[in-house]
């Protein structure tokens, strides 16, 4: 089990979508990253107390990825909106992300840089490590399930969408998925199996262009070589070709209101990232833009020790 921290204004109709997400085994309403210790709900909506009203989020990641969890959540939100939603004004009704696994971290960024190119204004979502936590009241807890009828912001309809929504991250084919969790980094798996975007500019290999190959973390596929990398400024790893398109498989991406291209491994159907059609046109005018996490480089000096001495020819000298 794993837990996020969720603020979407007031929180009895947050408490309620959430809950009814499949693979969320457990919600309680509360206050945190606050200035105070054990604040009653009076004091958090009349004094200053730093608190928003926040949801933790208990969920079983083998149903259901942070990726889709926080699908969910922008839906159920106006992300560009500050210190409100719905008709609820104040700081306790901020929208924002308080994790409490430092690898969420750029997940949860890299999802909100997605998010942000969806609007023309500012993401206002406020995302940091959860400082505290105080449990709400006991009649705020399920506070809808109690009162049927009872103030909500959020529209009727999202509810059945939640209890509807099913994550359809494709896993990888016939691979143990616990075997995967054990090896790759929660960042690492997050990315490959279930679409998960990581930060830019805050990953291993954007500014890496030593002589060698990258290959898929999951299976050790050759995928990109380095004389085909290039600086885009995007802040993730660009390629302007695969090493062998046929390694790889194009899926048409829908999310975050944009029409994209998906790219994805053949063989152990890992998420790599996307392809872009605006990279420089001497190099054939495509971007490659991939996860770090998605890959595992191999220095030209350790590839023939590492079984990928037949690839050597690739590697075009750079100029230096």
């Amino acid at each position: 089990m794993k837990e996020i921290y969720l603020a979407a204004g007031c929180f009895w109709g947050a408490e309620k979508y959430l809950s009814m997400i499949p693979g969320v085994t457990a919600t309680e309403v509360g206050y945190a990253n606050g200035k105070t210790g054990n604040p009653t709900y009076e004091e958090v909506c009349r004094h200053d107390t730093g608190h928003a009203e926040t949801v933790r989020v208990t969920y079983d990641s083998d149903q259901v990825s942070l990726t889709f969890l926080l699908d969910l959540f922008y839906d159920i939100i106006d992300p560009t909106s500050v210190n409100r939603q719905g008709n609820d004004v104040g700081t306790q009704y901020r929208s924002g992300i308080y994790y409490t696994d430092q690898e969420d971290k750029g997940i949860i960024e890299g999802s909100i840089i997605l998010l942000g190119e969806s609007y023309s204004r500012p993401i206002a979502v406020e995302v940091l490590p959860l400082l505290n936590f105080y449990t709400a009241e006991e009649y705020h807890q399920k506070y809808l399930d109690k009162n049927p009828g009872g103030y909500c912001h959020i529209d009727g309809s999202m509810f059945e969408k939640a209890r509807q929504a099913i994550d359809r991250a494709p896993s990888a084919h016939g691979r143990n998925q616990t075997e995967l969790r054990k090896r790759l980094t929660p960042l690492q798996y997050e990315v490959t199996q279930n679409g998960a975007t990581e930060s830019p500019f805050a990953n291993e290999y954007y500014d890496n262009f030593e002589d060698g190959i990258y290959v898929d973390i999951t299976s050790g596929q050759p995928l990109f070589v380095s004389s085909d990398k290039f600086e885009s400024g995007c802040g993730w790893p660009s390629f302007s070709r695969p090493i062998s398109r046929d390694t790889l498989r194009e899926l048409e991406d829908l999310s975050y209101g944009r029409q994209r291209v998906e790219i994805r491994t053949l063989d152990s159907n890992s998420h790599l990232g996307h392809v872009f059609d605006d990279g420089p046109a001497e190099l054939g005018g495509l971007r490659y833009c991939i996860n770090s996490a998605a890959l595992r480089f191999i220095a030209k000096e350790d590839m023939e020790k590492e079984g990928y001495g037949h690839l050597l020819c690739l590697i075009e000298p750079r100029n230096k």
